[in-house]
């Protein structure tokens, strides 16, 4: 049996058999309480949720209206770039600064390429968002999945050309769209040129650089930042032991795959 009380100051008495007599307890002001009794047991097991009712979930990312809108309207217009055009000089310009964002992620999100381009190229023109390096990380991101690594690199190298310094993130998204296309020297180049910059790389540039150093049999390069790891990482000792333990998880599932 078990029995739930809600906040307030409530006096159970439970029966059991005639063996089985519980005194009556006071329960204090809790969030929850289960109370579960076994009929061969003499105890009762009371689950206090105290701490639950303190940990309330992040409410989840909801596009507003007006953004959908904006985003079904482009979507119907993409063979006119006309129509485009029009939609983004009327609706798209009149948006909130989050709204405009949301509009972006979720095409890139939906893979239109060629819209997601388009307004793109319209955001970071505008005063407020050319300086924004996460607009720029999310685009290389989304250029270097479709492994358009040209584009990937424009857009890398005109955030310098504005003056911008790019950050950890953008590093390790140019890394990871020159690994998608196999340019290994080519992201180990950015990986040299953000240390000269002072930029400091994180678990996720190591993560991406050894586990693809070693998957093309560079294993002596994988090694050497194995040991560069420790001036940048904390923890290093623990991070390599989850680097080299998702290894053999990829071997052996690798190898699971080729069986079949």
């Amino acid at each position: 049996m078990i029995i739930t009380a809600r906040p307030s100051l409530v006096q159970w008495s439970f029966e059991g058999s005639a063996i089985h007599r519980f005194k009556p307890i006071t329960l204090p002001c809790l969030s929850k309480i289960s109370v579960r009794i076994k009929s061969n047991e003499r105890r009762i097991k009371i689950n206090c949720g105290l701490r639950a009712s303190y940990k309330k979930k992040p409410p989840s990312k909801v596009i507003s209206k007006e953004a959908i809108q904006v985003i079904q309207a482009l979507k119907l217009a993409k063979s006119s770039p006309q129509k485009i055009d029009q939609i983004l000089k009327e609706r798209f310009t009149r948006l909130l600064k989050d709204d405009v964002l949301d509009v972006l992620s979720e095409l890139q999100r939906q893979n239109y390429l060629d819209l997601s381009l388009k307004v793109f190229e319209l955001i970071r023109e505008e005063e407020g968002y050319g300086t924004m390096l996460s607009l720029y990380s999310d685009m290389i991101m989304f250029l270097g999945r479709r492994k358009m690594i040209e584009e990937a690199e424009g857009i890398f190298c005109g955030v310098m050309e504005r003056g911008l310094r790019p950050d950890t993130r953008m590093h390790t998204e140019m890394i990871g769209a020159y690994i998608q296309v196999g340019m290994m020297e080519k992201a180990m180049e950015i990986y040299s040129s953000m240390k000269e910059l002072g930029c400091k790389p994180d678990r996720l540039t190591f993560m991406i650089l050894i586990r693809n150093l070693e998957k093309v049999g560079d294993k002596e390069m994988a090694e050497a930042l194995k040991e560069e790891c420790f001036q940048f990482v904390d923890y290093p000792d623990k991070f390599i032991q989850e680097v080299e333990h998702k290894q053999k998880h990829a071997k052996k599932r690798s190898l699971h795959i080729a069986e079949a």
